[in-house]
């Protein structure tokens, strides 16, 4: 997800379909995300974390050997994925997209051992599994599609298990009164709604150099000439996202359950 995207008003499923189609046909996007972020070919990125970023959050997790690592809104899969590779755990993947879960699913086959990544329908705020069951969890960049982020937040402190740790990327807005920022990224706030989720040992940081590595894709976007259906829209969004982007600042947060 992206920090304009996630400022529009709520897209649904249906929307977020076509959005993977057209994201699946388009080489250029490809291209320029895994240049502008530096990921690896493979990794099919559908938000804005760089590498960096993934080796940040993988480290944060503390995931145990053969632990089990849920990648809530999961998109095409490419983040946990990874997080899955660099660790040993086993992978449960969830997105409300039913297109987003096949790619996701198409993914894991290819580049995780057989039998240790499952990818499902599910959404922020009902993943459809049991209480405890995971030793980690990572949310990259989709918990404002909540409503509120709050339930989101709630929703992942009922699947982690006692001592299992939280790992949640997004964005905040700089200034409270700002108006020009829709209300879906002034909801959160994840320094007051972790603890209230019932988690402990929060941390809540700005991470300004995946901020500029953010910045500097954008612009490689919208100064593309030839482009496909996918990379026109995204440009659309890249203008939008480039005209508030110092109203919005990258955060990330990190917590335990107890």
């Amino acid at each position: 997800m992206t920090a304009e995207k996630s400022a529009a008003a709520m897209p649904d499923a249906t929307y977020f379909d076509q959005w993977y189609a057209d994201m699946s046909t388009s080489p250029v996007r490809d291209a320029i995300w895994a240049r502008a972020l530096g990921l690896p070919p493979r990794l099919r990125s559908t938000s804005t974390l760089s590498w960096q970023g993934i080796g940040e959050l993988t480290e944060e997790l503390s995931l145990p050997q053969d632990g089990l690592l849920l990648d809530i809104a999961c998109g095409r899969g490419g983040y946990g994925i990874e997080v899955a590779r660099r660790t040993g755990a086993r992978l449960v993947g969830v997105d409300f997209s039913a297109v987003a879960v096949e790619q996701a699913r198409a993914a894991g086959a290819r580049l995780l051992p057989a039998g240790r990544a499952e990818f499902r329908i599910g959404a922020l705020v009902a993943a459809g599994l049991p209480d405890g069951v995971a030793d980690g969890l990572m949310c990259v960049d989709a918990v404002q599609f909540a409503e509120p982020p709050l339930a989101a937040l709630r929703e992942f402190r009922r699947l982690l298990a006692p001592g299992g740790r939280l790992a949640v990327t997004c964005w905040e807005v700089v200034d409270p009164s700002d108006e020009r920022i829709p209300s879906r990224l002034h909801q959160v706030d994840l320094r007051r709604d972790l603890p209230e989720a019932g988690f402990v040992e929060v941390e809540v940081r700005d991470v300004p150099e995946w901020r500029r590595a953010e910045r500097e894709m954008w612009e490689e976007v919208v100064a593309v000439v030839d482009s496909d259906q996918a990379m026109r829209s995204l440009q659309a969004e890249g203008r939008r996202s480039l005209e508030m982007f110092d109203s919005i600042r990258r955060v990330f947060a990190t917590a335990t359950a107890p």
